[in-house]
């Protein structure tokens, strides 16, 4: 059986059929989950972020979320990424803090996925990232 974004993203909770039902009561359709068990979260101001995904392509890109507005783009990436991470302006979530995460089957305002994840578990590789940060900092000129 083919595992679901649905599915996917409830594996992270600590009680994933709690959380499924949660998520399904939810009328927003958003809820909090912990990073740092399934993957970490790299967020970067949108200006920087949305060029990055274009960069990255769909064929490389693993799933994005965007805030409200696309003021910040985060980019779910390998477990213990987070604490590796040293970058300017680069805001990290990892192991004992959690972030919002909309439905990835429902379209809403507010939070949402630029690149929903697909169920395989496919992150988004941090080397490949990293270079498409240079690139679209690069582009960005007085960024």
């Amino acid at each position: 059986m083919e595992t679901t974004a649905l599915d996917w993203l409830a594996q992270a909770a600590p009680d994933p059929q709690a959380f499924r039902a949660q998520w399904e009561r939810s009328g927003l359709g958003l809820v909090l989950l912990p990073a740092g068990r399934h993957w970490d979260v790299l967020s970067v101001p949108g200006r920087l972020g949305r060029p990055v995904v274009e960069l990255l392509g769909t064929g490389s890109c693993g799933p994005v979320l965007a805030d409200f507005g696309e003021e910040h783009i985060g980019f779910l990436v390998p477990v213990g990424t987070a604490a590796r991470w040293i970058g300017t302006g680069v805001r990290s979530a990892g192991e004992g803090t959690w972030i919002v995460v909309p439905h990835p089957e429902r379209r809403g305002r507010g939070v949402r996925w630029l690149v929903p994840p697909d169920g395989s578990g496919r992150l988004n590789d941090p080397v490949l990232l990293e270079l498409a940060l240079h690139e679209a900092a690069a582009g960005l000129g007085d960024w």
